[in-house]
């Protein structure tokens, strides 16, 4: 067996079998199988594509490169959750302690941002000496005594995909979608989670611009939980919008913690609820109405406040200047004031993600530093009145900010109608 025949094999629509896709996964792992092979090889499989088969195998792979967490012992429903990826996307901060203190144990592992895209990570590191890059059994040992850890995929988790996925990055391959899938699946199928929630983004600012492209993702992602015995099921929902009225990080974090406080936007309070809803139907069949209810109890009670806090603090935090109103401390702000009266419409995402990644809220590249304190407010949610001369929306950073350098974003990222509109969050469900 040699590469250059599998690359052959798989240029010609040929199926690999599972040794095969071993044989190139841990072929490239080891070294043996040089970085252009590897590309030649990946292109291969975007231009004609995995069939099922091969992408379980390839998932298989993935997970068999590394280590995993066994969570058996823990006679609990156990979830993990994975976003595909959007702006202003602090869910998992939302959600997840609302879940945990509902007694569904979560075991998480996040990624950090990229280009447009935030990272739940980066957030969550913006509080003072956070840690998410913990190993494997400090991560089982906090899932047994909070029951929820949210880290970063390490050294050790996956290492076939981290390898992968940095060669993807710079061979024109991160699009194919069951590379995607493999990706996203091998880190959900080793955390020991039994119930996977996939937030699949559809829209200008996420990767999947199409509802036709995330449903495809979807069905990738749902076919591989559920062939590897985990009840997995994807919702699709709208991110042609930035999701609430922050984006950044620190500020993401605020947001969040006003969700758990009550004082959340109505939009995005409406959308985590209900997401949260989804799960309790999906994981014990609790109706709609009984779920909402049973969320209230704990916004109310601040257990899933308090449950965000523990989350923070077990993973080294310092919450006090949260608590204090010091956390989050911009230098510099540029106020964008509304040119006429009517409801504002929050048209582009990617526009608002480009935005705040300039401002130093995100990263070009892996090794860019990230500035917690930038970001952006929105003053207004989607289909809200607005006045001429009000403040639409604030960008913020530690630095000068130019805002010249902007003015094409700015101009395509909203628009005022005239009248109020309807905005859809959840597009489709596959289960």
């Amino acid at each position: 067996m040699n590469i250059i025949d599998l690359i052959e094999k798989k240029v010609a629509k040929q199926e690999l079998s599972k040794e095969e896709i071993y044989f190139v996964v841990n072929g490239f792992v080891s070294g043996k199988i040089k970085d252009y092979q590897m590309a030649s090889f990946l292109m291969a499989t975007r231009i004609q594509d995995f069939t099922d088969q091969e992408t379980f195998y390839l998932t298989e792979a993935f997970i068999d490169s590394g280590a995993t967490v066994n969570l058996d012992h823990i006679n609990k429903i156990k979830l993990d959750k994975h976003s595909t990826g959007g702006v202003g996307d602090k869910i998992s901060m939302i959600i997840l302690p609302i879940l945990s203190a509902l007694d569904i144990v979560i075991p998480k592992i996040s990624g950090r941002g990229l280009q447009h895209t935030g990272g739940t990570v980066d957030k969550l590191e913006s509080v003072n000496n956070l840690n998410c890059e913990i190993d494997e059994n400090t991560f089982k040992k906090q899932v047994e005594e909070t029951g929820i850890a949210i880290i970063a995929q390490s050294s050790k988790i996956v290492p076939a995909d981290q390898k992968i996925y940095a060669l993807r990055d710079v061979t024109a391959t991160v699009s194919s979608v069951p590379l995607i899938a493999a990706s996203i699946m091998s880190k959900k199928l080793v955390t020991g989670a039994d119930y996977i929630l996939i937030d699949v983004k559809c829209g200008n600012g996420a990767f999947m611009q199409t509802l036709e492209q995330a449903q495809l993702l979807s069905e990738k992602l749902v076919a591989i939980g559920n062939h590897f015995g985990k009840k997995t099921f994807a919702q699709i929902t709208n991110m042609s919008s930035p999701l609430g009225k922050m984006v950044g990080n620190k500020n993401e974090v605020l947001e969040a913690i006003s969700i758990h406080q009550g004082k959340g936007p109505k939009l995005l309070t409406e959308f985590a609820f209900d997401l949260v809803a989804l799960v309790l139907k999906m994981t014990k069949g609790i109706e709609k109405e009984e779920a909402l209810k049973m969320i209230a109890e704990v916004i109310e009670t601040r257990k899933s406040l308090n449950k965000f806090y523990q989350l923070l603090e077990a993973q080294g935090g310092d919450i006090s200047p949260i608590k204090s109103d010091s956390f989050w401390n911009p230098k510099y702000k540029y106020e964008h004031k509304a040119e006429k009266d009517g409801f504002i419409k929050w048209k582009s995402a990617m526009n608002f993600g480009k935005i705040s990644v300039f401002l130093g809220a995100g990263r070009l590249t892996k090794e860019d530093k990230i500035d917690s304190e930038a970001g952006i407010e929105l003053k207004f949610e989607n289909s809200e009145s607005v006045k001429a001369g009000e403040t639409i929306f604030v960008l913020y950073s530690s630095n000068p900010i130019d805002v010249n350098k902007f003015n094409d974003l700015i101009k395509d990222a909203y628009s005022i109608e005239e009248s109020a509109f309807e905005h859809k969050m959840f597009l489709d469900l596959i289960s």
